[in-house]
C-alpha cells in the first residue's frame, strides 16, 4: 500500500493542485459575485481543472486512441486556458469593465473557432510513434498547427504585455496588486518553462509535463491575494479553506490507495462530492460573515446619526432654554404692571378696561405656564432638573391648589370640592414647589376638560404611602388614550376639541417628577364621556 501510494506521488500532486485552484477560484467569485475579475478568475480555475485532468490523464493513459483523444482536449483547453489569463489581465481589478467592439466581433470568434478547430484532424492528424508502454511518442501535426501556436503564444504575450503595463501605469495604492500578480505569473512562466519545455526537449525527461497543474499553483495563489488584497478575509473563512482543503486533499489519498476498480470509483465519488460540500460550505460562512460586516456598517451608520441627532438634540434644547429664559422675564413683568392697574396704582380705570385688562391677565397667565412647561422639559431633557426637598405637608399644599383655583372652576359653572383628611395627613420628604405644580396642573386640568358637574381633590394614607385624587365628570378616557397620556407632547383627540390650547407638556412633566419622588401618577376612567380620575402615590419619609 505504501509503494501504491507513493507511485502516484505525482496524482496526489495533481490532485492538491486541482482541489487548491478549484476552492480558490469559488471562494474569489462567492467573495464578489458581481465583479467581472472575480468571475473570470473562476472560469480560469474551473478550465484550469479540466486542463490539469486532461494533462494528467494523457500521459498515464496506456491505450494509444484514447491518449490521443486526450491530447486533443489538452490543447483545446490550451486555447480557453491562454484567452482567460488575456481577459483576467485585462479586467483586472475592476468591478465593472466594457470591452471594445472587437473583443466580441473578432477575438471571441476566432477563439472559439480555433478551439473547435484542435479537435479535427487540422491540428492533430495522426499518431506517429508509440512507445513500448503504449504512451504516444510523436504525433503529425496537421496544417493548422501554425494556427493554435499563434493563438496561444498571441494571447499569452499579450496577457504579459498588459499585466506589464498596467504594473507600471498603476496608482501607489493598486500597484502592489499588480506587482503580486506579475510575481505569480513570472514563477509560473518560468516553472512551465523549465519542467515543460527545457527538461523533456533538451535532457529527454518528459516526466515533469503531467504537472503542469502544480506549476501553476503560483500563478493562481498569488492572483487569489492580489484579488482579495483590499478585501481580507476574516479569520473564520479562512479557518473553514483551511479545513476544506485538507479534507479534500484526504479524500483524495484515500483514491491512491485503492485496491479495486469499485472502490477508486467509490473514492472518487466521495471525492466529488466532498469538493462540492466545501465550496458550500465555503459559501455559507462568506455570506455569513458579509451579514455580519453589513451589519457593523449598518451600526456604525446608526451610531453616528444618533451622535447627530443627539446634537441636533442638544441644539434645540439649549434653544428652547435660552428662548423660554428671555420670555418669562417680560410676561413676568407684564402680569406685574397689568396686575397693578387693576388694583388702581395708578389711578381708577373705568370697568370697561379693568374687564379687558383681565383677560390679557388671564392670556399672561396662560403664557406664563406654558414657558414654565417648556422650561421643566428642557431641564428634564438636560438632566438639569434641580429639587429643593424638605418635610412639608401634602394635604396643605392640596389646600393651596384648591383656594387658588376656586374661581377658575366657579366661571365655569363647576364646583370645585376639597375632602381635608382629618386627621391631617403625616408630612413626608418633597419639593414643596414641584409637588404645587403637579396637583395646580391636574387640578387645572380637570377644570379645562369638565363642561359641567364637579371636580373633587381627595388626599389620604395607603399603607406606606400618600396618595392624592384629582376626580372630575368630564370627557373621560379610553384605554388607548390612558397609556400614552403622560408622553410627551401627547394629546387625546376629544381632549384638543375640548380644549385647543393644550400642549401636552404638563402630565410628561408631572410624570417626571413625581418619579423623581420615588412615587408613581396614572390615570382612571370607566370610558368615555364618564370622567377620570388621576392618583398621585407619593412614600412617606
Amino acid at each position: 500500500m505504501s509503494f501504491n501510494f507513493f507511485q502516484n506521488l505525482d496524482l496526489l500532486s495533481v490532485g492538491v493542485a486541482v482541489a487548491a485552484i478549484g476552492i480558490l477560484g469559488f471562494v474569489v467569485y462567492l467573495n464578489n459575485r458581481r465583479s467581472i475579475t472575480s468571475r473570470t478568475f473562476l472560469f480560469f480555475s474551473v478550465i484550469t481543472i479540466f486542463w490539469s485532468i486532461a494533462n494528467y490523464l494523457q500521459y498515464n493513459i496506456a491505450n494509444p486512441a484514447v491518449s490521443f483523444w486526450m491530447l486533443k482536449l489538452v490543447v483545446f483547453f490550451a486555447v480557453w486556458h491562454a484567452f482567460l489569463i488575456f481577459r483576467l489581465f485585462y479586467v483586472f481589478p475592476e468591478d465593472a469593465v466594457i470591452f471594445p467592439k472587437s473583443y466580441k466581433t473578432a477575438l471571441l470568434p476566432l477563439v472559439i473557432a480555433t478551439s473547435v478547430i484542435v479537435l479535427t484532424p487540422l491540428v492533430f492528424e495522426s499518431i506517429a510513434e508509440v512507445s513500448a508502454d503504449g504512451a504516444i511518442a510523436r504525433v503529425n501535426n496537421g496544417p493548422a498547427i501554425a494556427l493554435f501556436s499563434a493563438i496561444v503564444v498571441s494571447l499569452i504575450f499579450a496577457a504579459v504585455f498588459l499585466l506589464v503595463k498596467k504594473t507600471f501605469l498603476a496608482k501607489k495604492g493598486k500597484k502592489s496588486q499588480f506587482v503580486w500578480v506579475l510575481t505569480g505569473t513570472f514563477l509560473t512562466f518560468t516553472l512551465l518553462l523549465i519542467f515543460n519545455f527545457v527538461l523533456p526537449a533538451f535532457f529527454n525527461r518528459p516526466d515533469f509535463i503531467p504537472l503542469g497543474p502544480v506549476f501553476l499553483l503560483p500563478f493562481a495563489i498569488f492572483t487569489f491575494y492580489a484579488i482579495l488584497k483590499h478585501k481580507l478575509l476574516d479569520i473564520k473563512v479562512i479557518s473553514t479553506e483551511v479545513v476544506a482543503f485538507f479534507l479534500v486533499i484526504a479524500a483524495f489519498s484515500q483514491i491512491l490507495l485503492s485496491k479495486s476498480a469499485g472502490e477508486t470509483i467509490f473514492q472518487v465519488s466521495v471525492f466529488i462530492l466532498l469538493l462540492i460540500f466545501s465550496i458550500l460550505l465555503i459559501r455559507s460562512v462568506m455570506r455569513e460573515v458579509r451579514q455580519r460586516e453589513e451589519l457593523q456598517e449598518l451600526t456604525k451608520k446608526l451610531e453616528s446619526a444618533n451622535a447627530e441627532l443627539r446634537k441636533l438634540d442638544q441644539l434645540k434644547s439649549d434653544f428652547l432654554s435660552f428662548a423660554t429664559h428671555q420670555l418669562r422675564s417680560p410676561l413676568s413683568i407684564t402680569k406685574g404692571y397689568i396686575s397693578m392697574i387693576i388694583e388702581g396704582s395708578f389711578g381708577q380705570a373705568s370697568d370697561m378696561i379693568i374687564e379687558r385688562l383681565k383677560r390679557v391677565y388671564e392670556s399672561n397667565e396662560r403664557l406664563i405656564k406654558l414657558v414654565d412647561d417648556f422650561l421643566n422639559l428642557s431641564r428634564i431633557e438636560q438632566g438639569r432638573m434641580s429639587y429643593d426637598f424638605s418635610r412639608a405637608s401634602l394635604d396643605e399644599i392640596a389646600e393651596e391648589v384648591v383656594g387658588e383655583l376656586t374661581e377658575a372652576a366657579k366661571k365655569k359653572g363647576l364646583e370645585l370640592l376639597w375632602q381635608k383628611p382629618i386627621p391631617p395627613l403625616p408630612q413626608t420628604v418633597l419639593d414643596s414647589s414641584k409637588i404645587h405644580e403637579v396637583i395646580y396642573n391636574l387640578v387645572d386640568n380637570a377644570i379645562k376638560y369638565t363642561q359641567r358637574g364637579k371636580v373633587a381633590l381627595k388626599a389620604e394614607k395607603s399603607g406606606i404611602f400618600l396618595r392624592l385624587s384629582v376626580s372630575d365628570t368630564g370627557i373621560g378616557l379610553n384605554e388607548e388614550d390612558r397609556g400614552r397620556l403622560f408622553e410627551r407632547f401627547s394629546r387625546t383627540e376629544r381632549g384638543y376639541r375640548a380644549n385647543a390650547q393644550g400642549h401636552g407638556i404638563g402630565l410628561y412633566v408631572a410624570r417626571y417628577i413625581i418619579e423623581a419622588h420615588g412615587g408613581k401618577i396614572w390615570a382612571e376612567s370607566p370610558g368615555l364621556g364618564q370622567g377620570s380620575v388621576f392618583r398621585v402615590e407619593l412614600p412617606i419619609k
